[in-house]
């Protein structure tokens, strides 16, 4: 079943984020257009390729050479128009990947920056927000004397006391403690579904995407490489790069036999599709825990194999094999979950792997 989720509603209109910009950073050029409805929008992609960028360009704290930014029907930037909204009236909560807390204040001090009223009325903004986010005994330390974790509550709380139209969120748990991560993601999974704004999350981690995000923008080198649905582009991506940053290890080049057969090259091996071979196809890809053992050579799709090398995990197997008839060729993984299967032969792999038909990612360049 699909996670994702109908447009948010807020303030009788449907909320809408529509972000089409160029900028030339010297050596590097960001070209990018996309937009959300209302849903928690996920930036995948390699670092330096320009999520960041992008991030802040949309808060206002860099400036694009040309293009246009919307959000809920308000033009923050328009390079035509000479339209660019200064950050602090642009209403966007943007969590820096290093929190970015003023060091020299309180706690309750940085949850209370941005808010407005009187003096009451930010008190009682700011202990709300100390209390939903169980922050209560710390509102007189300072950022220093805090864990990660308690630091991300922090500036998450700030963000939501100014009841911002979008929140931002650039690669959220780098920063933490791979214990912590776990706890912390389920507590922003629950702030963000009681918001009813827009939600944009950046990251190089595609579980941390798979998670959060019901739609997704795939990014390489400043550009949008992919989009759509994010479980969709994880079960099916449309080319290599996406391919590979949802996880693919396995890719090889193709040679088209007929709409329904083709010669993985970097392989070494003949393999049938369920789905139809375009012209513009011109990669092929299994994910590692998608190949099969079998004791059958006459499968289809089955490769004799030698084993490379073999790595372990608490719970997960990773072998790295090679084509046995065709030990020139490029070498493959495949993943399994411990005593998955029942023979054990060479060294404790399978003699065979099927490439199930039904899982073979047909990719473009």
């Amino acid at each position: 079943m699909s996670r994702e989720m109908p447009s948010r509603i807020l303030g009788g209109g449907i909320k809408i984020l529509n972000v089409s910009i160029k900028k030339d950073f010297g050596g590097f050029y960001l070209d990018i257009s996309f937009k959300n409805n209302g849903n928690r929008m996920g930036i995948l992609g390699a670092s330096g390729c320009g999520k960041s960028m992008t991030l802040k360009c949309i808060a206002g704290i860099e400036t694009p050479d040309q293009g246009r930014i919307v959000l809920n029907g308000r033009v923050l930037f328009d390079s035509e128009k000479k339209i660019n909204v200064a950050p602090q009236k642009r209403n966007v909560g943007y969590m820096f990947q290093s929190y970015a807390l003023f060091p020299t204040m309180t706690i309750e001090e940085n949850i209370s920056t941005g808010v407005k009223g009187s003096k009451e009325e930010k008190k009682t903004v700011v202990q709300a927000q100390i209390e939903k986010f169980q922050l209560q005994g710390l509102e007189k330390r300072y950022p220093r004397q805090l864990s990660g974790g308690q630091q991300q509550r922090v500036a998450l709380a700030r963000i939501m006391a100014y009841n911002p139209e979008i929140i931002m969120l650039d690669e959220p748990f780098s920063a933490l403690d791979a214990c912590l991560k776990d706890k912390l993601q389920q507590d922003l999974f629950e702030t963000l579904t009681h918001y009813s704004g827009d939600v944009v999350m950046v990251s190089h981690n595609r579980d941390e995407i798979f998670k959060f995000c019901d739609t997704l923008s795939v990014m390489d080198q400043g550009r949008v490489a992919a989009e759509g649905g994010t479980r969709e582009l994880f079960k099916k991506p449309l080319n290599v790069v996406s391919a590979r940053l949802t996880g693919c290890k396995n890719i090889s080049k193709i040679e088209k036999i007929n709409d329904y057969e083709l010669q993985a090259i970097d392989w070494g091996i003949r393999l049938k599709t369920v789905e139809a071979i375009k012209e513009e196809t011109t990669y092929v890809g299994i994910r590692a825990h998608r190949l099969l053992p079998v004791n059958d050579p006459q499968t289809d799709n089955t490769m004799k194999i030698d084993l490379v090398s073999f790595t372990e995990t608490a719970f997960e197997a990773a072998y790295l094999v090679k084509n046995a008839l065709k030990p020139d060729t490029q070498n493959i993984w495949w993943l399994t979950a411990k005593n998955e299967f029942d023979f054990v032969v060479l060294d404790g792999v399978a003699e065979y792997l099927m490439f199930p038909p039904e899982e073979l990612m047909l990719l473009q360049a």
